[in-house]
């Protein structure tokens, strides 16, 4: 046997016996695509098992992440920190070798993948990074950013709407750096893919501007495939495809080629039928022969070779080209210098109303140089969501050094994309739409949120204050959703002055994504000469108003656009000897963050008459009212009109806060 051959059969056992230990898992993918992945990783890849995060390593991304135990036997044997041990613990609790691959937990994994599409999506955003940094830093003489992206992809992944999305945006940006083979297997869950597809998917690519290479069925042919990957790596002007037949479950007498191969154990008689068409050792679990070990090996010699040599370009070019050096460490450490954060707008009360969404162009465009690795844009509502940054010019292949990115109308995409962008390092992204288009992009910030990555997202347009758009465009359980979602912070400023802070917050924050909500409606600017300044916002929440703070009969707690309303009912109830406490609380997650004691002084235990003022669901409120407490919210899904008649219609005015105050403190 050879040793490519024997390789490639140890890769396939160890995922055999893998899921029949986990009694668990899906065993069909690995044994058919391991000839494609040992040519990837032993003739093209370039990466050094003992050090992931090499910066100029090409990255690769398992988009059909089911397959996980293909990439864990390849991470394993190419000498990554994965032990055999490791392996054993497929899929069980505290394991570094999870059902899906999870980024930040597993060495060499780039990206969390296993909802199908997302890889196929966040793809693209490494490829844009890796475009970017090159077109800013490289030099004719010397490059020092030149790596490739290298996704593994399913039927399931090309079925999802999203692979459109990013499909089209990726041929439109020219991304020649960026290549998918897709495991042509025929076989989903339910059976065969003529069940429910027969896309010419050659077809769809090159009309989405993409090289397509169409290889056939040769999955054990490694020279075809390799000549495929080369092919695809000569290409400079597109995204490449490669369509390869494969044979799920390849080697399994009664399972290859059937659902059955997908997503569940051989058994055991099974097992030893494929193994002996392997001719591997039937009595063997977990077996990797040493001249498998040796010649895998081999990747940490090579690949600390290529280290050191891009180590050694590195400081040729800091040489040479001495601030562009010291700009690139900057892009890729992201520490800000002192000050980055002056000369921030400040608003006055007598500047007049304004809306939130409008600060970001304001914020953005002063950090664009102070942060000059700040990139992002929105899904075709720049203006609309006020994202675009002043001076500068959109991304496009012909200009990929430039900072704002027009999206188009592809939400998932775009999120998807930002975290793509995050993960592979030198950018900090921001995504900008409509917060009802959430719904659109949801499992892409979930996705963000699982690996803790600090993208921001912009959410405009961000209750019924939106208006005449009507219900299909006002935002009402989204709010709860994220703020049920763990690792994101949510931030609903009140005025331009939180939205500031807000941004600033965000731009601090590294553990994970942060989320502004913003509105489209003008609202009063709070005169923090009179309430709490904005910059308390960073605590979550904070006692605004100044008047009758110490002891009030009641506190009203309220976020966005209806803290001016809970202002205006406080101080109606102060005309009538009526002391009400407003808080402004943007922020959920930060302010569960604070010390008890902090918590204790906004919100005092004592003082059970609260009202939560919020045109969005009720649900989850109780938590900061108590029980004894009261949310006026919204049980409907809005309607089509102006502003000022929607939240008189919901019942969203002074007056009403008022009566409901005064309610509750009589019935006490």
């Amino acid at each position: 046997m050879e040793i490519a051959e024997k390789c490639i059969d140890t890769i396939r056992c160890l995922a055999i016996d893998a899921v029949e230990h986990a009694n668990s898992g899906h065993p069909g993918a690995p044994m058919a695509l391991a000839p494609a992945a040992y040519v990837l990783w032993m003739k093209h890849l370039r990466y050094n098992p003992r050090n992931p995060n090499w910066f100029n390593r090409d990255r690769f991304i398992l988009s059909n992440g089911h397959a996980s135990m293909l990439q864990y036997a390849v991470l394993h044997l190419t000498g990554y920190d994965i032990t055999l041990d490791d392996i054993k613990q497929f899929r069980q609790l505290g394991s570094i070798t999870p059902g899906h691959p999870e980024h930040g937990l597993t060495p060499g994994v780039e990206t969390t993948t296993g909802p199908l599409g997302q890889g196929f999506m966040t793809a693209v955003g490494m490829a844009m990074a890796e475009a970017h940094l090159a077109k800013l830093f490289n030099k004719d003489d010397t490059t020092i950013v030149d790596h490739y992206t290298y996704v593994f992809c399913s039927d399931g992944d090309l079925m999802e709407g999203a692979s459109h999305e990013a499909a089209s945006i990726a041929g439109h940006l020219g991304l020649g750096k960026l290549i998918y083979l897709y495991d042509n297997n025929h076989i989903t869950i339910e059976g065969n893919t003529n069940l429910t597809y027969d896309d010419d998917v050659a077809r769809r690519f090159e009309a989405y501007n993409w090289h397509v290479q169409d290889i056939g069925d040769v999955a054990n042919d490694l020279e075809a495939i390799s000549t495929a990957f080369q092919k695809a790596k000569d290409v400079k002007d597109k995204p490449s495809l490669i369509m390869l037949r494969t044979h799920i479950g390849y080697g399994s007498p009664n399972k290859q080629d059937t659902s059955a191969a997908h997503g569940s154990p051989l058994g055991d008689e099974e097992v030893r039928l494929t193994k002996k068409f392997y001719g591997w050792p039937e009595d063997k679990t977990f077996y990797v022969p040493d001249d498998v070990k040796e010649h895998m090996a081999h990747a940490v010699v090579s690949g600390n070779k290529l280290e050191k040599e891009w180590d050694a370009a590195l400081a040729a070019y800091k040489l040479k080209y001495a601030d562009p050096g010291i700009r690139f460490e900057q892009y890729l450490k992201q520490e800000p210098e002192d000050g980055w954060d002056n000369d921030m707008p400040v608003y006055k009360s007598a500047d007049g109303e304004k809306a939130t969404r409008s600060v970001t162009t304001d914020v953005t465009s002063k950090l664009a140089t102070s942060l000059p690795w700040l990139i992002g844009g929105s899904a075709d509502l720049g203006e609309s969501t006020s994202s675009f940054m002043k001076s500068l010019g959109y991304y496009s292949k012909d200009a990929y050094q430039d900072r704002n990115i027009a999206w188009g109308i592809r939400e998932h995409a775009m999120c998807a994309a930002s975290t793509g962008l995050m993960v592979h390092g030198g950018v900090r992204p921001f995504a900008a739409t409509y917060f009802c288009f959430t719904d659109y992009a949801k499992p892409a910030i979930r996705m963000a949120a699982i690996m803790e990555q600090p993208v921001i997202y912009v959410m405009t347009h961000d209750s019924i204050g939106l208006g005449e758009d009507g219900k299909t465009h006002q935002p009402i359980e989204q709010l709860i959703t994220f703020r049920a979602m763990p690792n994101i912070v949510v931030l609903r400023p009140a005025d331009a002055n939180e939205t500031v802070q807000a941004w600033l917050t965000a731009i601090k924050r590294k553990e994970g994504p942060t989320m502004l909500v913003l509105t489209r409606q003008k609202v009063a600017v709070i005169d923090q000469d009179k309430y709490t300044p904005a910059k308390a916002l960073e605590r979550g929440a904070y006692i605004l108003s100044k008047e009758a703070a110490d002891k009030p009969d009641a506190i009203i707690i309220a976020t966005g656009s209806e803290v001016q309303l809970a202002i205006a009912a406080q101080n109606k109830l102060l005309e009538q000897s009526i002391a009400v406490r407003v808080v402004s609380m943007p922020s959920w997650e930060l302010f569960r963050k604070q010390s008890k004691a902090y918590r204790d002084e906004v919100l005092p235990p004592a003082i059970t008459t609260r009202l939560a003022v919020e045109a969005a669901a009720p649900e989850g409120w109780h938590e900061w009212v108590g029980s004894e407490g009261q949310i006026l919210g919204m049980t409907d899904f809005g309607a089509s009109a102006p502003a000022k008649d929607l939240f008189q219609h919901f019942g969203f005015t002074a007056d009403n806060i008022v009566a409901k105050i005064k309610t509750m403190i009589s019935g006490k």
